[in-house]
């Protein structure tokens, strides 16, 4: 293993800014007016890893994609629409899905089962097939960075943000590049819910190895954040590795494995966080440290339960300093926990110690949660697990969005 990990966060780059990668989004008419179809490209076929909804309804384009992960275990393209979710929709649902794939292979001039589909929007809606095929001929993919803009513009639903991050590292002496472009702001929870994340590098790696490091990697991100408690039917994390770095082939035995992996999961964590950051109607990132669980999957559990209580989230939302509400979140978490020695922190600032009330300034707490990033601390002593969720607060404009989502 590397004793130093050499890592660079690139701020002007995006999902085609690996070597060999171009995209497109257009508008194609499944939404008003805005880009609803998109195309991510690899120059080769490339090494896949894919994680996938917890829903037991699963969408139509689920179906496909994981049949390209799972069995081709390449992959060249990936076909993305918004504004139709394709979920629920029976047998035509899935005709549509393998239609897609088909259309944008031939597009593309390459194999059906190397393209991927994914789509995202109202559920129960037969997909409109006319606006798909006009728009598969519109997709014109290349490497230009306002490409990759167009493709993450194109994924979006309820999101008032694009989500896009860059890393670079260095592996076998070349420069490796890991990018990421993800959807999301409602049904997160509990585990992969409504989002769409896409990944690009140009590292050498076997679909194999990317799949374990993809897997763990999302245990401490992806599903790690929550806004609303809702799992949706079609969301997908896909990972493309076409290995034009030129580095030797990755795995936990290379030398710089830690370079990629801490790459992968750093691209991982800011898609995550910015997620939860763009909650539909939030104005704040909540984020939960947990500290002393007796595993990190109980830490992470903890932290999960936190940040998703509602009463803590419309607490974060009026400023209301209520640990109360926090230590509650603790206790039904189903973890292991030791009520005498739980410490909670908001900001920096002590509320309970060793399961006593610390006097605390209310003056000083509304400033803290008035910021737009709150970290909540909660330390339990009762063994050595470590682990940290993200979520957002719980507004009026929540109600309003989802309210009137189809109209």
């Amino acid at each position: 293993m590397t004793s130093t990990i050499e890592m660079k966060k690139l701020s002007s780059k995006n999902i085609v800014s690996p070597k060999g990668f171009t995209a497109a989004g257009v508008h194609c008419g499944l939404k008003h007016k805005k880009k609803d179809l998109a195309i991510l490209v690899s120059e080769v076929p490339a090494s896949v890893a894919g994680v996938f909804t917890t829903n037991a309804v699963q969408a139509a384009p689920l179906k496909v994609t994981k049949e390209v992960v799972y069995e081709t275990e390449k992959m060249q393209a990936i076909i993305v629409n918004s504004g139709n979710a394709n979920a629920c929709t029976g047998k035509q649902g899935l005709l549509d899905a393998y239609e897609m794939q088909l259309l944008a292979a031939q597009k593309l001039g390459i194999a059906s089962n190397l393209v991927g589909v994914a789509s995202t929007g109202v559920i129960g809606e037969i997909m409109k097939m006319e606006p798909v095929k006009k728009g598969v001929e519109l997709l014109n993919p290349d490497s230009k960075l306002e490409s990759g803009i167009d493709f993450s513009q194109a994924i979006l639903t309820t999101d008032t943000v694009m989500k896009n991050t860059t890393y670079a590292t260095i592996i076998d002496g070349k420069e490796v590049i890991v990018s990421g472009t993800a959807k999301g702001s409602g049904m997160i929870e509990p585990n992969m819910a409504t989002m769409l994340g896409f990944i690009t590098t140009d590292a050498n790696i076997a679909s194999e190895e990317l799949q374990k490091a993809l897997s763990s990697v999302t245990d401490c991100t992806f599903n790690s954040i929550t806004v609303d408690g809702d799992t949706s039917t079609n969301d997908t994390v896909i990972v493309m590795a076409n290995g034009l770095a030129g580095n030797e082939p990755l795995s936990p035995a290379h030398p710089d494995w830690e370079n990629f992996y801490t790459a992968l999961r750093l691209v991982s964590e800011d898609l995550a966080k910015s997620i939860a950051r763009d909650g539909e109607g939030a104005t704040k990132l909540i984020e939960v440290e947990v500290d002393g669980a007796v595993s990190d999957e109980e830490a992470r559990k903890i932290a999960k339960t936190v940040v998703g209580s509602p009463l803590v989230k419309t607490a974060v939302f009026g400023c209301d300093a209520n640990w109360g509400r926090i230590i509650a979140a603790v206790g039904y978490s189903g973890a292991v926990i030791d009520p005498d020695k739980i410490t909670i922190k908001i900001g920096g600032a002590t509320m309970v110690e060793n399961g006593e009330p610390i006097k605390f300034s209310e003056e000083e707490l509304i400033e803290i949660l008035k910021q737009h990033e709150v970290k909540i601390y909660v330390s339990l002593e009762v063994g050595k697990g470590h682990g940290f969720a993200w979520g957002c607060d719980l507004t009026y404009d929540y109600v309003q969005i989802n309210a009137s989502y189809r109209s």
